[in-house]
């Protein structure tokens, strides 16, 4: 590390995508991308955005922040689009929290968390799931502080009711929740028919997942216009023209797309539940996704050996070296033709190195 690195920053822990090796042709299971390609309208409207790149994009969205309001049922005021979800995520950490204020959340949940906590100097109080990695809402209740909810959870797939939400939204009226919905569209249920009702919930949700624009980097944060101008503060603080032109088109004709969007999350939650069968059929413990994302288990298998073995074999899984789930794999839900090709695998291994 160079010695100019900020001392502030010298215990940071980073967070780790999900690697994207070059030197093989993989199955690539293992960061939650859509299988399938974005909608027709999507790649007309980037390539016609591709002549302007001369020119600074709209700073205020407004195109795209309207028909972001006709699709979540708000005002254009209520959103605010950015670089990917986890933009608006670190947006929420920087406006809301500080050393006076922490930030809750699971053990085992989405990895950011812990690093914004940590970027930002807030104090982070973190929850334990239970034993079968479902999460209590009674733990969240009365806290009086910050939270942030993955709803689905990730990695385990797991999903609150918003009845459960709204729970924890009462007993904390003076701080904000925010849910993070990045895979609400598999199978969840959102919590933005909420927002007119709290005035301190935020819902972050992206289109890198069900609308297949993750190499775009689209999401947005929906919430009361007062929590969105503060975010907007931090916003136009830091990074103005966060949304660049081509994504922002792209998002419009998006919107503009849902048949295409449904039919795909539809393809989705078919192939989860063909592979979960599968899987357990092969004696995986299996949890009940509503992600586009299995979290599995074998118990004559360890987690690691398991991803090993299948990235020996040109299949991509996530496994993450944490407690509690280190015997754990998350398996992004592909096409049939990518399921089927890890199902191969999984036998293969399980039969001739395991004996299963």
């Amino acid at each position: 590390m160079s010695g100019f690195f900020s001392g502030k920053l010298a215990a940071l822990d980073p967070y780790v995508p999900g690697e994207q090796p070059r030197d093989m042709q993989y199955v690539k299971l293992n960061t939650n991308e859509s299988p399938f390609p974005p909608a027709p309208a999507v790649l007309q409207a980037v390539a016609e955005e591709a002549g302007k790149l001369n020119l600074y994009c709209d700073p205020e969205c407004t195109r795209l922040r309207a028909a972001a309001a006709a699709l979540y049922g708000l005002a254009p005021e209520n959103i605010l689009p950015v670089n990917g979800s986890d933009e608006a995520l670190y947006f929420a950490f920087t406006a809301f929290c500080d050393s006076t204020r922490p930030m809750a959340f699971a053990d085992i949940t989405y990895g950011f968390y812990p690093v914004f906590a940590a970027m930002t100097g807030t104090p982070a109080h973190i929850v334990p799931l239970r034993e079968d990695f479902t999460l209590d809402p009674a733990d969240y209740c009365g806290l009086h502080e910050n939270i942030v909810l993955a709803n689905p959870n990730a990695p385990t797939g797991l999903a609150l009711a918003p009845a459960d939400i709204e729970s924890i939204l009462r007993s904390n009226p003076d701080n904000v929740v925010i849910v993070d919905e990045a895979y609400v569209d598999f199978g969840g249920e959102s919590c933005v028919p909420l927002i007119g009702k709290y005035e301190n919930l935020l819902v972050v949700q992206t289109f890198s997942k069900s609308r297949s624009l993750a190499g775009a980097r689209l999401g947005f944060a929906l919430g009361s216009p007062a929590l969105i101008a503060g975010l907007n503060t931090v916003k136009f603080s830091t990074n103005p023209y966060n949304v660049n032109r081509m994504t922002q088109a792209a998002g419009v004709a998006a919107i503009a797309s849902q048949d295409y969007t449904l039919e795909n999350c539809r393809r989705i939650v078919e192939n989860r539940t063909y592979t979960a069968k599968a899987l357990e059929a092969m004696g995986f413990r299996v949890l009940p996704s509503k992600a586009n994302f299995l979290f599995a288990a074998h118990p004559a298998a360890e987690g690691q050996a398991l991803y090993s073995s299948l990235k020996k074999r040109g299949v991509l899984v996530r496994w993450f070296d944490k407690p509690r789930i280190r015997d754990w794999l998350r398996i992004t839900v592909g096409s049939r033709e990518q399921m089927d090709a890890l199902l191969a695998a999984l036998k293969t291994i399980l039969h001739d190195e395991r004996g299963v």
